[in-house]
């Protein structure tokens, strides 16, 4: 049946609407379409670019080349040297499981440090780099590299590691570095993000931890381009970080060596100190230890044998150590008494062997007594009943202000770790700490360096410069950062009368010079070099009164940890002082036997620069000196200084 042409009118008409509606709709999703793509290709196109490296580009932060650190000549005492290492950014692994197997068939790994490694790789950002091998040799670096694309993130990589040439020379004064703890973490307000990378290094103990700041520098940045399976294909940039300051020191390598082969297997310390500048030439705490054990951890059975070591070597003696100085406190007894005008130097004291106070006896070291003394031979024979007098005149709270304008009693500031404060005691000091009156026997027992009173080997250097030169001398550890020379520590005059340490002076120069003198057998025979000295013996234990009447036990009869102290400082040349020494032998015995020739030793040797001639010792010991310098020479460790270290 044909349609009449109005029908097909009608059917064109909606038809047409029909095309119109559709085609409507599809300019309408096609426009929209359109404005979708403009949007998120040109309006979104930063940010899903930044998706997409994402994806295939990883920043990681290059930790920064740490400080390294000179003796005043130069010599090295703490570098870096380059270290092989793989390491595995747990993200870009996969299965470490896997991974890892697969790895301990190309290499040998050590069961402990990879369970220690897994162990940081849980409790870490999956994203940073955990080193699973270090130290390793170029050939296994190789086979990791040849095996890439079956280890997916894992990276052989070479960076620095922390060494120290001098091994046990330098282990108290520099102290050591390792992986940053959770305990560090805990103490350091905001900690930098190149600290949270496993097994990063800082500084522990010692110069290293106590100037970590400036050692360490700052971490730089590099961009790295990596495939699907993690695998670094090409870095991209990189941001170089900055590095740490090298610090000088003002410490002789050389000297250092000595000092620690002269005190040899002793529990002790010694100090030598520049008296015109106030250099530490040498600081050793014996016996010592490998500060490179501890670079990478030290293992549990080195670290006991450390610890359970009677002499206790992880101890610095030196500055930490604080021991009731004994008769070498005598100097600043009688300093406080010459300058309160309570006697001069020609006044006498009768010693018959002992001093009554309140009812209870005092006893000098010299059972039947020195007979009349004044302050030259008090000094001379170490007579403790002449301080006992003049300390009992002057008053315990001058002789703890003397202490402290001599260096004892103050912590002084150097970088290095647990400087001991030492104690000057005085009447408030006691009423504050022990809720107890100040008893004139405190007193007595103050002025020859027993009591309350405490000292450490570098407070007792100090003091002696302090006595050689009359200026308020300053240690000071570090010489220069970064070439820049830091303050001298000379120090101003002392506010003390000059004529009255002269006279200190030469009481002390009899001690070393004159026969009844008790460091005489350990004399310097060199005129231009002669010394001046003071014997000191603390006491560790009481001697009670039915111990005397039947004899005082000797000190090589009892058990080495019920021995005496053995103390001794001096300095030289007597007219023009360059070197103050300080030696402290822990259960020594007596210091005119144990620590005075010791300390003649070091300071011969800190004169002459290197083994002084045989001729600066007594005829009767040169034949023994020679051995024993013999056996030093082998023992000394060799210098390494830069053009070593560059040639290597």
């Amino acid at each position: 049946m044909r349609r009449s042409a109005r029908d097909m009118d009608k059917v064109q008409r909606v038809l047409t609407r029909r095309t119109l509606l559709l085609g409507g709709i599809q300019a309408a999703f096609i426009g929209g379409l359109a404005m979708r793509m403009r949007y998120m290709q040109v309006d979104q196109a930063d940010q899903f670019r930044l998706l997409a490296e994402e994806n295939r580009i990883n920043i990681r932060l290059i930790p920064p080349s740490r400080g390294e650190l000179f003796d005043r000549n130069g010599a090295i005492i703490a570098q870096n040297t380059p270290s092989y290492r793989i390491v595995m950014v747990r993200e870009d692994a996969g299965d470490v499981d896997a991974v890892v197997a697969n790895l301990q068939r190309l290499i040998p790994l050590d069961p402990e440090e990879l369970d220690r490694a897994l162990a940081e790789m849980r409790r870490s950002p999956p994203f940073l780099p955990v080193t699973l091998a270090d130290q390793i040799s170029w050939e296994h670096i190789s086979k990791v590299a040849v095996n890439a694309p079956a280890l997916p993130g894992i990276t052989p990589e070479v960076g620095l590691t922390r060494v120290y040439p001098q091994a046990s020379d330098f282990a108290h004064v520099v102290g050591y570095v390792g992986p940053v703890s959770d305990y560090d973490l805990s103490q350091i307000q905001d900690p930098e993000p190149v600290l949270r990378i496993p097994r990063f290094q800082i500084g522990k103990v010692g110069l290293e931890a106590k100037q970590e700041d400036l050692l360490r520098g700052k971490a730089g940045a590099k961009r790295v381009e990596v495939n699907a399976n993690g695998r670094v294909m090409r870095e991209l940039d990189r941001r170089e970080g900055k590095p740490g300051a090298d610090l000088q020191l003002t410490v002789d390598s050389a000297l250092q060596s000595y000092v620690q082969a002269r005190l040899g297997q002793e529990s002790a310390a010694a100090v030598v100190i520049d008296c015109e500048t106030g250099d530490l030439r040498a600081i050793a705490s014996a016996p010592s230890f490998d500060p490179n054990l501890f670079v990478r951890g030290i293992s549990v059975a080195d670290y006991r044998g450390l610890t359970e070591d009677p002499y206790r070597p992880l101890a610095n003696k030196s500055v930490q150590g604080a021991y009731p100085p004994g008769s070498t406190f005598k100097m600043i007894t009688a300093m406080a008494a010459l300058e309160a005008g309570i006697t001069n130097p020609e006044e006498t004291v009768y010693c018959p062997g002992f001093l009554e106070v309140s009812n209870r006896r005092f006893h000098c070291w010299k059972r039947g007594g020195h007979g009349h003394m004044n302050l030259e031979e008090s000094l001379e024979q170490s007579c403790d009943v002449y301080y006992y007098d003049v300390a009992l005149k002057v008053g315990i709270d001058r002789i703890s202000a003397m202490a402290e304008e001599f260096g004892l009693g103050v912590r002084h500031d150097i970088p290095m770790s647990a400087v001991a404060r030492g104690l000057a005691p005085n009447r408030d000091w006691k009423a504050r700490v022990h809720g107890q009156d100040w008893l004139v026997g405190d007193t007595a027992n103050a002025s020859i360096g027993q009591g309350f009173m405490l000292a450490s080997p570098l407070q007792l250097a100090v003091m002696t410069a302090r006595i050689a030169t009359g200026r308020k001398v300053a240690p000071r550890l570090v010489k220069s950062i970064d070439g820049v020379e830091q303050p001298s520590g000379a120090g101003e005059p002392l506010a003390v009368n000059q004529a009255n340490l002269r006279r200190l002076r030469k009481g002390m120069y009899a001690v070393s010079n004159n026969r009844r003198g008790t460091a005489y057998r350990s004399r310097i025979l060199a005129d231009d070099n002669r010394m001046a000295g003071k014997t000191g013996t603390s006491q560790v234990r009481n001697i009670t009164a039915a111990e005397r009447a039947a004899g005082v036990i000797r000190n090589e009869d009892l058990p080495w940890e019920r021995r005496d102290h053995a103390l001794f400082v001096c300095f030289a040349p007597f007219d023009n002082p360059r070197f103050a020494v300080s030696v402290v032998v822990e259960h020594g015995g007596g210091g005119s036997t144990a620590a005075a020739p010791i300390a003649r030793d070091i300071l011969l040797q800190a004169l002459y620069d290197g083994f002084p001639p045989l001729e600066s010792y007594p005829a009767k010991d040169r034949s023994r000196i020679e051995a024993q310098q013999e056996r030093l020479r082998r023992e000394l460790r060799p210098v390494t200084r830069p053009e070593d270290k560059d040639r290597a």
